[in-house]
């Protein structure tokens, strides 16, 4: 396991979320791609590396993981 500090991580979360605090933020970095739950800012984030993120945000932006 590789342990990354994202003490000074710039997170961020999706414009589409308003002012809700329900939603994931990502932390980008050149080694990783971090995402956390709003609602604990403290609690345990997941790391990927960042041509995995890439190809999750991919598939998410063609559609492919709607349920419709």
């Amino acid at each position: 396991m590789i342990e990354l500090d994202l003490s000074g991580a710039v997170w961020r979360k999706s414009s589409r979320s308003g002012n809700k605090n329900a939603c994931v933020e990502v932390a980008a970095a050149t080694e990783a791609a971090a995402v956390r739950d709003s609602k604990n800012p403290a609690g345990a984030a997941l790391v990927f590396a960042p041509a995995a993120f890439a190809a999750f945000v991919d598939t998410v932006k063609t559609g492919r993981l709607d349920l419709g």
